[in-house]
């Protein structure tokens, strides 16, 4: 079996590529990104957007490390990107006050965790409820917290993936809502095995955003 297909049945055995389309008279999500590094993710929600697999439109990028390149992608878009850098803030309760303040201001409904490395607090969530979403690179309850990938590696297992699950206080914790899962292969090293799992991120982050939001709607 070849790589490709490989990802392509093991992920499907987790995430069943499911349609991303709401009903045509659905309003559009109003979404608001937070990310810290790349901003790859960020970019494959906006894509799917333009593709109209999302019914959706992003509102604001926060970012909280001056040179990350969410920043710019962001940019290329047409999309608000505002600085919110962590390092000028006293505590996370504060941090997590200005993010909700910048958000508001924005009249953002849904917030969307795409690779945000900063542990958020009561004051964000509360804000918030059941409207977090945050994707992890593991199969969620397995390898919580910083290097889920070298967790993976580590522990010798032959299967990974990425979760996207509801943010909640207790870190990784939060109902799933969506995972894919990824082969480990034999001489994987952190950086393929990152990028094959970026391939399901980028995948099923759309797609979890359009599924949390219909199961809110029908609760």
């Amino acid at each position: 079996m070849s790589l490709h297909s490989a990802t392509t049945s093991l992920s499907s055995l987790i995430s069943p590529d499911i349609a991303a389309h709401p009903p045509q008279n659905a309003a559009p999500l109003k979404l608001g990104v937070m990310a810290s590094g790349s901003g790859s993710n960020f970019e494959a929600i906006a894509q799917a957007i333009a593709d109209q697999k999302l019914n959706a439109q992003v509102n604001v990028l926060l970012y909280n490390n001056p040179g990350a390149k969410a920043a710019a992608r962001a940019d290329r878009w047409g999309i608000p990107a505002i600085l919110l850098n962590h390092r000028e803030f006293a505590s996370r309760e504060a941090l997590d006050g200005a993010i909700v303040e910048t958000l508001q201001q924005h009249e953002v409904e849904w917030v969307i965790m795409a690779g945000w490395m900063r542990i958020v607090t009561p004051i964000l969530i509360n804000a918030f409820p059941r409207r977090i979403l945050n994707i992890h690179p593991s199969l969620l309850p397995s390898f919580k917290g910083n290097r889920a990938v070298e967790q993976a590696l580590a522990a010798g297992v032959k299967i990974t993936g990425c979760t996207v699950h509801l943010v909640v206080p207790d870190v990784d914790s939060g109902d799933i809502i969506m995972q894919a899962a990824v082969p480990v292969l034999p001489d994987d090293t952190l950086e393929t095995l990152h990028d094959r799992i970026h391939v399901q991120e980028h995948r099923i982050f759309p797609q979890a955003i359009a599924l949390a939001a219909s199961q809110l709607s029908n609760e």
